[in-house]
This record gives structure tokens, sequence and C-alpha cells, in this order.
């Protein structure tokens, strides 16, 4: 048999490698994500992701960080915006069970947000900080306040939080396992409360966060609590199945365990998450 001319086989290659060249590049277009990065879960806060707006409910003690935060966001990400609801986590959650409009909720306990999951509001939680308690007492401690069992004595006005808010019952059970008794003269709505009514004189001491310490600057004075009485104080932070803005919302807590607000955190005094 004949070979075929030169000019056909030529013609025929010019057809072909245009088709190999077309079906090369739509291979490569769709080409999924490595394997590793599946694996390690990576995920990057990007522009396009953050974008719209965003509301976040937010535990009361991460009031400076998250504030810090917003500006680097917001600057990082044109179009980006972020409204915070700051309050107790317990009563957050009725809100969130309630109806309000929230894309990321950011508790400061497990057994609140747990709350959520089980009425299946929100997706997987993932932790991102961690804390520590510490009492706070007026600048200069006039009462000489030197650790817990100081709040029991008589003359000294303790404030702590209501049941369910988080930092109240961490202190509740520290002060139940080292049998000391308080009777606090009021309970506050959450840590930002607390810390006022020792500012303003109403009371002489209270335990919050060591966080909310810090925040106050030279209007209080901590009083640090042995690491060995403390509690296990983690920050759980998860994504509202009812948000509008799910692809931002993802990146805010991405952000929240290793990123911008994660810098925030770890400025403002927080522990990183383990």
């Amino acid at each position: 048999m004949r070979s075929p001319p030169r000019l056909v086989v030529a013609a025929v290659a010019a057809v072909l490698l245009p088709l190999a060249a077309c079906s090369s590049s739509s291979s490569s277009s769709t080409t999924p994500p490595t394997a590793g990065a599946a694996a390690t879960g990576a995920t990057t806060t990007t522009a396009a992701a953050l974008t719209g707006a965003l509301n976040v409910f937010a535990a009361a003690s991460l009031t400076t960080a998250f504030n810090a935060a917003r500006s680097t966001l917001t600057a990082a990400n044109p179009g980006f915006s972020v409204t915070y609801d700051f309050g107790g986590s317990n009563a957050l959650v009725a809100q969130i069970q309630q109806g309000a409009p929230a894309d990321v909720f950011a508790s400061a306990d497990d057994a609140n947000m747990q709350k959520l999951v089980t009425a299946g509001l929100v997706g997987s939680p993932v932790t991102f900080a961690r804390n520590k308690l510490e009492i706070a007492v007026a600048a200069g401690n006039p009462k000489q306040i030197s650790g817990l069992a100081d709040l029991a004595k008589p003359g000294i006005t303790v404030i702590l939080e209501a049941v369910g808010v988080p930092a109240g019952d961490y202190t509740r059970g520290v002060l139940a396992t080292k049998g000391i008794t308080v009777e606090p003269k009021s309970l506050e709505t959450d840590v930002k409360s607390a810390v006022a009514k020792v500012t303003s004189g109403e009371a002489d001491a209270t335990v919050v966060y060591a966080t909310d310490v810090a925040a106050a600057g030279s209007k209080v004075v901590g009083v640090p609590i042995p690491d060995a009485d403390q509690p296990s104080i983690t920050y759980p932070i998860a994504v509202v199945k009812a948000t509008k803005n799910p692809t931002a919302a993802q990146a805010f807590v991405d952000s929240a365990v290793s990123g911008a607000i994660q810098k925030a955190l770890e400025a403002s005094g927080f522990l990183p998450p383990q």
C-alpha cells in the first residue's frame, strides 16, 4: 500500500493539533484541588470571599478584639462591612433561636453553642480562642483582695454574672470546687457590665476574663487566679445556617481561627486555640 501524500498528512495534522490543544485546556480548567489541601482543610480568606455585609453575634468579652479586627478586614476587603452584636452568650443564643438575623455566632463557652447545634441552627463549630478567669478590683486594690477566698469576707461587695452567662458559670464552678461561698450584690448580664460596676465604685470586685481586665486599662487591677484553679475556657465560632451571605460568613470564621481576627485576639491577650 502506498503512503498517503505528504500534503494530506500535513492537512490532517493541522486539524488535529488545535483539537488536542482545546482538550488540554479544558482538562486543566477543571482540575480539582490538590489532595494535600483537601486533607488539611486549608482555607484562605480572600477579598472575593469577604464581600457584602455580615451581622456577627459575639460574646461581650470579644468586643475589643473584634472591633480592632474590623478596620483591618474592611481595609483589605473593599465592599465588605460587619456589624457586631455583643452580649452574654446565653442572651445571644436566645435571640438567634427567636430568629434574629445573625450570620455568625461566637460564644464564650461550648454549652451555649451546643444549644444552637442541637437545634440545627448553626454549622459545625470550631474553637478559635481560649481564656482565663481573673479577679477585677478597683484601681489601687483598696480592699487588698489577694484571692478568691477574700471575696467571701465581710465588707467586700462582689458582683458576678448571671446564671447562663459563661463567665458567671465558670466562676461558680471554681468557687464550689474550692468550697467558697460568695453572696454577690447583683448578677450582671455580661462581663462588661460586671467590670463597669467595679469601675463605677458600686462593687469592690468581680470575676471576669483576663482579657476584660486588660481591656479596662488603668481603671481596674487584676488579681490572678492560680492555673490549678482555672477551668477550661474555650471559645467556639460557627456560621448561622440562616445566613444570606454564607461565603463571607465562612471567611469570617476562617479569619477568627487563623487570620486577621486571630491576630487581633492574640494582641488582646486571648490564648490561641489548641
